[in-house]
């Protein structure tokens, strides 16, 4: 049967827009976005926010999520539903929705809250630079894709109401501001698949770098990948400008101080070369963080996953106390995301912070799983 955006010529392939072209369980077509307030960075109030939203066609499942943070309290809310016809209507159930409403330049975005003691919000989006395209991310176990997507980030800022805990937070563009990014094709999503033969082979670690950070008249967005061996299999890293010029920039190279007997990362230089080759050199700090795995249906999160088949119209919220040793002693298993505060060649940003290193990876020194900092 045709679908609603079947009326438009946006076809790809000689397939209704109701199919991908693959039959793979784990294509995905997902949005992410974060929001921080840039004029509290550092201090014990500091709200962090990060949602998303995903379609699963082959898996017929849509769903969201928001998590948010301030002081060592941690906010979840989860929402999915039955994919019925692929649309421009982009909601799950009557929880979450996202309205587009200048393409790659204006969102809102509305998670529904239920109760005085929950998360909800009502936030516009407006880009501060143009959306910029990222190099593809392929990542294989053997021969078998486990990554194998496109996606495009911007930086902007945001306004509107964050309500949290019992209070509403008014957000304004004038220090409110964050990223997003649109990616899609092949993830792991879902139930696991079954091990099979690539149970005996078994990854050594997972090391990632993610910083799109905005400054005044400008963003730089990094993505860094690498084997176990230090062997770099994503590496992009541009400057885009207010004004629409987008600028690679050479080749990163990123140097971390370390929490002692953790992977915790309490700074990072990355050190790149601009087109007429004069430095770049970028000075980050990660301040509050928000840990994916905890209420966000990342890798790990014993309670959700992104599209897993949960019934029609489902949602669930969770408050979670960061200092209660069972919710504290999971956090280094998983990635946290961290807003941050960060100079570029001594000019003032701020915007996010990304980094997973997971068992061995020899540059930095850690040797296996259970590695950690001196």
């Amino acid at each position: 049967m045709p679908a609603p955006l079947d009326e438009f010529p946006i076809h790809q392939t000689p397939l209704s827009m109701s199919r991908v072209v693959t039959s793979d369980k784990n294509f995905y077509d997902r949005s992410y976005f974060n929001a921080l307030d840039q004029g509290s960075l550092g201090s014990d109030d500091t709200v962090f926010l990060v949602s998303g939203f995903g379609v699963y066609p082959n898996l017929g499942v849509t769903d969201a999520f928001a998590v948010a943070r301030r002081g060592d309290t941690q906010w979840a809310v989860r929402f999915s539903d039955a994919l019925e016809e692929r649309s421009l209507d982009l909601k799950v159930g009557d929880g979450y929705r996202i309205e587009v409403v200048e393409p790659l330049q204006k969102l809102r975005v509305i998670c529904e809250g239920d109760d005085a003691d929950g998360l909800g919000f009502d936030l516009t989006w407006e880009g501060s630079c143009p959306a910029v395209q990222e190099q593809p991310h392929l990542l294989t176990n053997g021969l078998r894709p486990q990554i194998d997507a496109s996606r495009f980030a911007q930086t902007g800022t945001w306004s509107g109401v964050l309500s949290l805990g019992g209070d509403d937070v008014t957000v304004t563009p004038d220090t409110w501001m964050g990223s997003r990014d649109r990616s899609w094709g092949i993830r792991g999503v879902g139930d696991p698949d079954p091990a099979g033969r690539l149970a005996d082979q078994v990854s050594e670690g997972f090391w990632w770098l993610y910083v799109p950070l905005r400054f005044v008249g400008f963003s730089v967005i990094v993505i860094m990948q690498e084997s176990p061996d230090g062997f770099r299999t994503l590496n992009d890293a541009t400057r885009v400008w207010d004004d629409g010029r987008i600028e690679q920039l050479g080749w990163p190279r990123v140097e971390f101080k370390y929490e002692s007997g953790t992977r915790r990362a309490l700074s990072a230089t990355i050190n790149m070369t601009a087109s007429d080759g004069s430095p770049v050199v970028v000075e980050v700090t990660p301040r509050t963080g928000i840990a994916l795995h905890v209420g966000g249906g990342y890798g790990g999160d014993p309670e959700w996953s992104h599209g897993q088949w949960r019934g029609r119209n489902w949602s669930e919220r969770s408050v979670y106390d960061l200092t209660d040793p069972a919710v504290a002693g999971r956090i280094p298993f998983g990635v946290s995301d961290f807003a941050a505060s960060a100079t570029c060649n001594g000019i003032p940003g701020a915007g996010l912070f990304e980094h997973a290193s997971l068992g061995r990876h020899d540059p930095t020194g850690f040797a296996d799983w259970s590695s950690v900092a001196p």
